[in-house]
């Protein structure tokens, strides 16, 4: 069934923010999904799950949970001003970690970049995630303030 967006061209109810297909980025897994990597909708901004992986496909930090929430905030962070919001923004985070352990390097990183906004948050550990190098992810929702973006 054809979205909103495209059943109406004349008033887009969305904007999608760097499209791309699973088929391009996962070439090891037989996928065909057409993705993207944040949704402005209104006021409100849906950033898609942001792993140590760089917006050209490498990896950051194998094996090291701290170096891929790094690397996973600037993505964040991109994404969020490409939207026309910025971190300071962010009503609500969702962090998965496949270790236990991961919590504290990967909540030490997340925390000094969302230092002084105080959004909500929900921490998950599980048992793996989309690729096995792939120690933690985030995903978050963040507003634009009226008269920005």
């Amino acid at each position: 069934m054809p979205g909103r967006e495209t059943m109406n061209k004349k008033t887009p109810t969305h904007k999608r923010i760097r499209m791309f297909n699973t088929k391009n980025t996962y070439p090891n897994q037989l996928l065909d999904n057409d993705l993207c990597q944040a949704v402005v909708a209104g006021n409100t901004v849906y950033v898609r799950g942001q792993i140590g992986t760089d917006f050209d496909g490498n990896l950051i930090g194998l094996g090291d949970p701290a170096a891929q929430a790094e690397q996973a905030m600037k993505n964040v962070a991109q994404l969020l001003k490409e939207a026309g919001s910025d971190l300071s923004h962010i009503v609500k985070t969702t962090t998965y970690i496949t270790d236990p352990r991961y919590r504290e390097p990967v909540y030490q990183v997340v925390g000094k970049w969302l230092k002084g906004v105080f959004p909500i948050s929900t921490g998950i550990v599980v048992a793996g995630l989309g690729q096995a190098e792939w120690l933690m992810e985030i995903d978050v929702i963040a507003v634009i303030p009226e008269g920005e973006g």
